[in-house]
């Protein structure tokens, strides 16, 4: 559920948006449909021998070709991915991003999953961490410009008016990083999404477990510029998709079958 730093996005869209949904067109068929990603957050996308690989990269394919072309990962900072869409360097995201109302006013969303937040903690949770609540004077780690983040801004400042402890924020560029911080025990937890959580307790052997339920659950959605047919073109091969099972398909092949939208 990760959440872009809006103020440089702000600026910029309020200069090109309407520029760009004149101008904006979806890519033809027999075309490269650019997406920007951040490759830093399995199972969704990640790098492996420099090649893009995850779910978000299988369904940029299946989605590429639904519309009768392919697709290409462009590896993209988070904190600065929507700003690059506007900005023309790509036709759409793809990098597990939710569909906020904020984001909504500065782009188009075509969801295609439900995924909430979890708290990841090392086995037997010697912080005893049990939620939000629980962070007070603790260290958690997470991705630079995240929901993630925002969430645990939001927990300090109740924190400040209820007297406690704030939580010692540590952010990383990648959230690879931020998870190997709890593993190194920078910290006493990791907030990511759930479907990067899940992954890391599955890949480490039983390393880390969640912490608590999970945390706001939310629709994740591929980006496009405001007014781009593409935006309209992407909805409807995501339910195409999900229609003719490829999507059910390639959530079971990364164990994210609990993240379906209820089609």
């Amino acid at each position: 559920m990760r959440s872009i730093t809006v103020i440089v996005a702000v600026a910029l869209a309020a200069a090109a948006t309407s520029v760009l949904a004149a101008t904006a067109s979806a890519a033809p068929a027999g075309k490269t449909i650019v997406f920007c990603s951040d490759t830093t957050y399995p199972p969704m996308e990640s790098l492996q021998g420099g090649k893009a690989v995850g779910a978000d990269v299988d369904i940029a394919n299946a989605v590429a070709k639904q519309l009768g072309g392919t697709a290409q990962i462009k590896t993209t900072g988070f904190d600065v991915i929507i700003p690059a869409l506007l900005a023309k360097k790509c036709d759409a995201i793809i990098s597990a991003m939710t569909d906020t109302p904020a984001r909504a006013k500065q782009v188009d969303f075509a969801d295609y999953v439900n995924v909430g937040m979890s708290l990841m903690v090392k086995k037997g949770n010697p912080s005893g961490v049990t939620g939000l609540a629980s962070l007070s004077g603790k260290g958690v780690a997470v991705e630079a410009a995240t929901t993630e983040k925002a969430t645990l801004d939001a927990t300090n400042k109740t924190f400040a008016k209820q007297g406690k402890k704030p939580i010692t924020i540590k952010i990383y560029p990648a959230d690879t990083s931020a998870a190997a911080a709890l593993l190194s025990g920078k910290v006493d937890a990791y907030f990511a999404d759930a479907t990067p959580v899940l992954y890391y307790i599955k890949q480490t052997g039983g390393k880390f477990q969640t912490a608590g339920g999970q945390i706001q659950a939310a629709p994740e959605g591929i980006a496009t510029r405001k007014g781009d047919p593409l935006g309209a073109q992407i909805k409807k091969a995501i339910s195409t998709l999900y229609a003719n099972g490829t999507m059910k398909s390639i959530l079971t092949k990364w164990g994210l079958s609990a993240f379906a939208l209820n089609k």
